[in-house]
């Protein structure tokens, strides 16, 4: 299994977050990797959902429906700290230019609720991060806790400043900010995975990370019938077909 996690994660070049346990602890309990990776014991709540669905509409561009899952998300109890974290974070799987036209959809979104009366809470800043010198080393501790063992293998014996860059911005500068727990980061990579085509190598290798931080195959299957729900029946698609491969292993 560990194996098949190194190449999978390797073929992504890089790409790998309940609101539930991990959120409520305190800062410096959130800090350590064993805390991220409790298991969860309940079903995906319906902002964790959210999260998925967020993510995926903005990898695609599809800013309609990103607005209309913002507002989905936000009726449901994410905060606006919530949302930033998920479009943020986006850009390290889909790029800068759909997580920048994201960021400002939420703009409008946040005005539009305001003028509308809605008041939705504004959430967590992240706590105190490494030091620029100390956030390599970071990152490769939140990379092995989340992969399940050391990352490396031919292609970034090709590349190592890939893995450079994984360890020092993806799972350091990202990872390390705390007012997101990994389960959300997690929900809201598969999401951004399963909705966008031609990544299906990459959304093979996230089942087993799930597990690692604690959340089931049966927990992540609960986004295809989301999804479904939503009349995104490519996106459930690809995510049975993501669980099912782990599931035969």
């Amino acid at each position: 299994m560990m194996k098949t996690l190194n190449a999978a994660l390797m073929l992504c070049m890089a790409l790998v977050p309940s609101v539930g346990q991990a959120d409520a602890m305190p800062d410096a309990q959130r800090k350590k990797p064993e805390a991220q990776m409790q298991k969860q014991t309940q079903p995906l709540s319906l902002q964790q959902k959210n999260i998925a669905s967020i993510a995926a509409y903005a990898a695609i561009g599809d800013l309609a429906g990103l607005n209309a899952a913002l507002n989905r998300g936000l009726d449901a109890g994410l905060t606006l700290s919530d949302c930033r974290e998920i479009l943020v974070q986006l850009y390290a799987y889909a790029g800068f230019p759909r997580s920048l036209n994201a960021l400002g959809e939420l703009m409008k979104v946040t005005e539009s609720r305001r003028l509308a009366g809605k008041q939705d809470q504004p959430g967590q800043q992240p706590g105190p991060l490494p030091a620029p010198e100390a956030m390599a080393a970071a990152g490769k501790r939140n990379q092995t806790a989340l992969v399940g063992s050391p990352v490396k293998g031919p292609l970034f014996d090709f590349a190592p400043v890939m893995n450079d860059y994984l360890q020092s911005h993806l799972f350091g500068d990202i990872f390390e900010r705390d007012n997101f727990s990994w389960k959300n980061r997690e929900l809201a990579t598969v999401g951004a995975l399963a909705a966008m085509e031609g990544v299906e190598p990459q959304l093979k290798s996230h089942p087993g990370i799930s597990i690692n931080i604690g959340l089931s195959a049966g927990q992540l299957g609960e986004l295809v019938p989301f999804f479904s729900e939503q009349q995104q029946s490519a996106w459930a698609d690809r995510l049975k077909v993501a669980l099912d491969s782990v599931a035969q292993h």
